[in-house]
């Protein structure tokens, strides 16, 4: 067990260096029409193809969910290390089971890379859109917010807190169903943390006390006493903050 959160400690340490050697790879803004910047990922890199650029996100999007979620997501690790050990299988099962869950990460950030490629090249080419950004920011975290106020997001943020419901449903000692398990839990993670990664996305994605204060929120609201308040309350101040951001550019643009 000890070994166990070692090993996850290293990991995450070493993915939050690498997310940071990637930052400074794609740091940078472009000025936009209506006063705002728009982050330079989502620009096709000087020099490189699209499937270049779109790898290099990937990979980058890959490293930043190991460094925000691995911590959380340590609960069913170790159960799936002990069970595997009890079934007389290798505790190696483990790294499978991490291996499906940050699977469905790297699926949500095909979807993340298409709609902020598509998105950047629509503000680029639309001066008129491009003075909305502010407000269609502030729409995506009122949005995210009240989603953190709904029974789907309790409904997987329960499931994952319950580590040993899901092992005692789809567990056996075998490869294939190590993945699946871990497919299945990191489905239910991306259902319930999207919002979060989305005020990520809309407010900074290389935002580095952005993203620790978000990943402190996840790892919050799944591991301590009354995460479901934790929640709730995140919802609200997003909530909140997008309906400030909404009625600052409706006065002061």
């Amino acid at each position: 067990m000890m070994w166990g959160w070692i090993g996850c400690g290293l990991a995450t340490a070493f993915a939050w260096y690498l997310t940071w050697v990637f930052a400074r790879a794609m740091n940078g803004d472009m000025p936009l029409a209506g006063g705002g910047t728009m982050s330079m990922m989502w620009m096709p890199m000087g020099g490189h193809s699209e499937l270049f650029t779109a790898i290099f996100f990937l990979a980058m999007w890959e490293c930043m969910m190991v460094a925000m979620m691995l911590m959380s997501a340590i609960p069913i690790l170790m159960i799936s290390a002990r069970a595997a050990r009890h079934a007389g299988a290798s505790s190696a099962l483990a790294a499978v089971v991490a291996a499906g869950y940050f699977i469905s990460w790297l699926g949500f950030g095909v979807a993340v890379y298409i709609g902020g490629r598509l998105f950047g090249a629509a503000v680029m080419n639309s001066p008129a859109l491009a003075h909305k950004v502010p407000i269609l920011t502030g729409a995506t975290l009122i949005a995210a917010g009240l989603y953190q106020l709904t029974p789907m997001k309790n409904a997987c943020l329960r499931h994952c807190r319950s580590p040993l419901l899901v092992m005692a449903d789809r567990w056996r000692p075998d490869w294939r169903a190590a993945l699946k398990t871990g497919i299945h839990s990191g489905n239910f993670c991306v259902a319930c943390c999207w919002p979060l990664m989305a005020v990520q996305c809309v407010l900074g994605l290389m935002n580095f006390p952005l993203m620790i204060g978000i990943a402190t929120v996840i790892a919050a609201e799944k591991l301590v006493p009354r995460g479901a308040i934790i929640a709730m309350a995140a919802g609200m101040a997003m909530a909140i903050a997008g309906a400030a951001m909404i009625f600052h550019a409706a006065v002061f643009a």
